[in-house]
């Protein structure tokens, strides 16, 4: 027959089993949304030392033969496309040695529009608060770096955004610099949140090693929905309430399955940005 302080241990025992479990099994979800995160907003920055270790995207990441290579968008998705087709151009492919001289008036109001094919997103950008990540926009959008590029990654699960910046359409493309980390204390991250309407730069960097920091390039996100996020990417723009409505319709159509090479999931909608231009007053 047990004892009383037997079954005393007994329960302790179980208890204490439970407890493991449960600590376990959190520790593998914060891995696996590390993991996601991490394949979701990581980019390959032109430059890095893994580039020249490995052998990848020497020279800049650019390749003569596929200088202004046309845009041809290709859903495969039977889901229907909201959006229209890309106006006539061609990506541009030039890249840039180093960061482009810090220009940019701080005390000024700047207002990036991205003409897409979806319609017209407006963002209030915030030169006080990331100077060097709005001049570096203000710089690209200038030279047409933005014109007539895909918005490659679309995500639906975990973390809601909408990515693009990346002429090569891959997520693997970059300006050939790179820029520093800015604003992550921005009041907008509150609870780990990057909130609806928030535009920020994607980088390399880990959280786990505690490297990678001072690696974005062109690559962002636009945030259609709260999204649970480590403070670790540049906030810099607000998306206007007009830009918003587009966004949720490019979220509305879906994704595609994951890309075995890229291991993108592409937006069902034919997201393709005609024009980006940035005004200032």
């Amino acid at each position: 027959m047990v004892s009383q302080e037997q079954r005393r241990r007994q329960l302790a025992r179980e208890k204490f089993l439970r407890q493991q479990q449960r600590r376990t099994s959190a520790r593998r979800k914060t891995r696996m949304r590390n993991s996601v995160i991490a394949s979701v907003l990581g980019v390959v920055v032109i430059g890095s030392l893994a580039l020249y270790t490995t052998g990848v995207l020497k020279d800049d990441g650019t390749k003569k033969e596929n200088a202004g290579a046309e845009v041809s968008p290709t859903p495969t998705s039977k889901a229907p496309d909201p959006c229209e087709k890309p106006a006539a151009g061609k990506v541009k492919t030039a890249t840039w040695k180093k960061e482009p001289e810090l220009t940019v008036d701080k005390s000024a109001k700047y207002t990036m529009k991205l003409a897409t094919t979806c319609g017209d997103i407006d963002i209030a950008l915030k030169a006080s608060a990331a100077p060097h990540t709005v001049n570096s926009f203000d710089f690209l959008a200038g030279k047409g770096y933005f014109d007539h590029s895909k918005c490659h990654r679309l995500t639906d699960s975990g973390i809601y955004v909408l990515q693009c910046g990346d002429p090569q359409g891959t997520g693997m493309g970059g300006p050939g610099y790179t820029i520093p980390d800015e604003n992550l204390k921005d009041k907008s991250l509150k609870g780990g949140v990057y909130p609806a309407g928030t535009v920020a730069m994607a980088n390399q960097y880990n959280a786990q090693t505690k490297e990678g920091r001072g690696t974005g390039g062109s690559q962002f996100f636009l945030v259609y929905q709260d999204s649970q996020l480590p403070p670790d990417y540049t906030p810099f723009g607000t998306v206007s309430e007009a830009g918003m409505k587009v966004l949720k319709k490019i979220a509305e159509a879906g994704a595609q399955p994951a890309d075995p090479t890229t291991g993108n999931t592409a937006p069902n909608a034919t997201v393709v940005i005609n024009k980006a231009t940035i005004t200032k007053s």
